[in-house]
């Protein structure tokens, strides 16, 4: 049997974080290692803890998410970071997932999202919440399509490399120490990807990446339910969970 996959929740809503964490302490193959609800904690929990999987909040007390992520990223890159937020900002998402993180979920998804992308990011996978994944796609078919599928296919053999460990959500200097190159390097391939692909960002590249691997669109799901586990409905705000719900086996229940 495999090792569970070590999470910690950070968010400075409390029932919020309580609801998440019960998801996903119920969930088979997950362990909670801890939660919090600051930035510092964020930062604390994973240099000495180094959880696989930190779910973390943008709006946080004090330095916000981005800059705990920022911190996290460089002194512990093998902690995977998800966003889970409020926020469906094109900035935030561009760039947060420039400093490294693995995915962006929003607080409106459900229990079943959560799970799916706590196991893909672990897994290697990029994951984004369905509509921010639609609005870059849509941005991205307004311009130039055709001209952006035949640049596609003019990638050498090293920029498929490159962009293939960033759709892993690897940085730069990631990248860079796993090919033996200069981190200038790098970034000067990445440039020269991103105008091939007819891309405005790291985002946007990493999603072609992905569509580049599962050309048909469908990345095989992991199938959460089969597992036993029951969907919890993410709503922020929302009300608390009913401890009922939780063990009847009936379905759905809502954490805030």
């Amino acid at each position: 049997m495999s090792d569970p996959i070590r999470a910690a929740v950070i968010d400075d809503h409390p029932l919020f974080r309580e609801g998440v964490i019960t998801l996903l302490a119920r969930t088979p193959g997950i362990e909670i290692v801890a939660d919090g609800s600051t930035a510092s904690e964020a930062v604390d929990i994973a240099r000495r803890l180094l959880p696989d999987i930190m779910l973390l909040d943008l709006r946080l007390p004090g330095d916000d998410g981005i800059a705990a992520a920022t911190t996290i990223g460089r002194e512990c890159p093998t902690v995977r970071i998800l966003i889970l937020t409020a926020s469906e900002c094109d900035d935030d998402v561009a760039t947060m997932l420039e400093r490294g993180a693995r995915g962006y979920l929003l607080k409106g998804c459900t229990g079943h999202e959560i799970v799916r992308a706590v196991r893909g990011v672990c897994g290697g996978e990029f994951h984004l919440a369905p509509s921010i994944e639609a609005r870059s796609s849509r941005l991205r078919s307004k311009s130039a399509p055709v001209a952006a599928k035949t640049a596609e296919e003019a990638l050498t053999e090293r920029e498929e490399l490159i962009l293939a460990e960033v759709t892993k959500g690897m940085t730069n200097k990631e990248i860079a120490r796993k090919l033996n190159l200069r981190e200038k390097t790098i970034k000067h391939y990445m440039t020269n990807i991103m105008q091939k692909l007819n891309v405005r960002n790291r985002l946007e590249a990493a999603l072609r990446g992905q569509k580049r691997q599962h050309p048909s669109g469908a990345i095989p799901p992991t199938d959460v339910t089969s597992s036993g586990e029951q969907e919890v409905q993410c709503r922020f705000p929302g009300n608390k969970i009913n401890p009922a719900t939780r063990n009847n086996g009936s379905g759905k229940a809502c954490v805030d």
